[in-house]
């Protein structure tokens, strides 16, 4: 039978929930909200990494850029990564978000990360949700091949994610930094000088970027 493996900050009633009709244990988990675990045929361990984001907590997650390290995280640990957003709200008239920035993660997460996003109304439906996985996934045990280990990152893609995590900079500004410096090594190098000669990238900018490089942890 899958093991479930739960967040200890996830709602009570979601895990008591769960605990009714699947194998559960509760601890803090650093990646993921749920971890469903089971065996292929020959004994392999498969792993589906979920993450839960109510609708809020999701449109909060695309301000703070939160979402893009979550998920890397999803696809970095886990053979299935999946995305399980919940409420019975209009997505786009809880907050005042422009539709099209809503959209455009949903769509990068779709197309960009290749994360399924699953729907659910409440956390009585998630943990129905969860139970269905995990049962889908113990049926699917004898073709287990159709949970297929995800393309490593290429050189490139593992480059811009190492810059995009340098403050102030995002994917384009990343790529732009790269083509101008050639590699890592030369960006962390630069001088404030030398980024500042990048477009969009000022002195306080560029001051924010060496003090992350230099200041001693």
């Amino acid at each position: 039978m899958p093991k479930v493996i739960i967040d200890n900050r996830e709602p009570k009633e979601l895990i008591v929930e769960l605990a009714k009709d699947l194998d559960t244990k509760v601890k803090q988990l650093i990646t993921a909200d749920y971890i469903i675990q089971t065996k292929n045929t020959d004994g392999k361990e498969i792993q589906v990494g979920i993450e839960r984001k109510v609708l809020n907590d999701f449109l909060n997650s695309i301000i703070d850029k939160r979402i893009i390290q979550q998920l890397l995280r999803l696809k970095e640990n886990f053979q299935v990564p999946l995305l399980i957003i919940e409420g019975h709200e209009n997505i786009y008239m809880i907050r005042n978000f422009h539709p099209n920035a809503i959209r455009g993660m949903l769509a990068s997460i779709a197309i960009d990360f290749q994360i399924p996003i699953l729907q659910t109304k409440n956390y009585r439906d998630t943990a129905s949700l969860i139970k269905i996985i995990a049962k889908r996934l113990k049926k699917q045990t004898s073709t287990i091949s159709l949970l297929k280990k995800r393309k490593p990152p290429t050189l490139k893609e593992q480059q811009e994610y190492i810059i995009e995590s340098l403050p102030g900079i995002g994917a384009i500004l990343a790529r732009s930094l790269l083509k101008k410096f050639k590699s890592v090594k030369s960006i962390i190098n630069a001088s404030e000088e030398k980024l500042q000669k990048i477009k969009k990238i000022g002195p306080k900018k560029a001051k924010l970027i060496k003090n992350v490089i230099e200041t001693k942890y």
